[in-house]
């Protein structure tokens, strides 16, 4: 799946401004990594984009996307999704948006909510340090793996939620 042409075009705008800004050479490998997390909208990690960019630039290493990345994070122009322990995705969606993540096969999908984005920071989490990002991240089994494994996509506790007439 491809981000639209438009907002394609604003993403890597903003990605040579800021590289300028900072001082960092824009070379042909940076912006091709750049391009391939900017157009995607897959949430890809390096192996992901190394696999992509590689026919386009045989001589890129997995090291240097990696790198790459890292410098795109630093710079504020990609976050990074999901634990660290794990593969580390990339988004170059910086407007405020939530996650899906099926947790069988590890598809990640942006959706947007204005109540979820409405939600109040806890006292708790403001008590640790200042919240420059929030987002929510749901986790379930996504209609292809459920359909694989021919099952119906069930919530986990059905018998606590309050059902509406003609509702499922």
């Amino acid at each position: 799946m491809q981000v639209a042409p438009g907002e394609l075009k604003r993403r890597i705008e903003e990605f040579e401004l800021r590289v300028k800004q900072a001082g960092v050479k824009l070379t042909h490998q940076r912006r091709e990594i750049f391009r391939e997390v900017a157009a995607s909208l897959e949430h890809p990690d390096a192996e992901m984009i190394l696999k992509a960019v590689k026919p386009r630039m045989p001589s890129v290493s997995l090291d240097t996307v990696y790198r790459t990345l890292w410098l795109l994070s630093e710079l504020g122009l990609v976050s990074t999704l999901g634990p660290r322990r794990q593969t580390v995705r990339f988004d170059a969606n910086l407007k405020s948006h939530h996650h899906y993540v099926c947790e069988q096969c590890g598809t990640i999908r942006d959706f947007d909510s204005a109540a979820l984005g409405r939600l109040p920071i806890p006292a708790a989490v403001k008590a640790l340090g200042s919240v420059t990002q929030a987002q929510v991240e749901i986790k379930g089994i996504c209609r292809k793996c459920a359909g694989k494994r021919g099952t119906a996509i069930r919530r986990k506790n059905p018998d606590k939620e309050k059902r509406r007439p003609g509702k499922r």
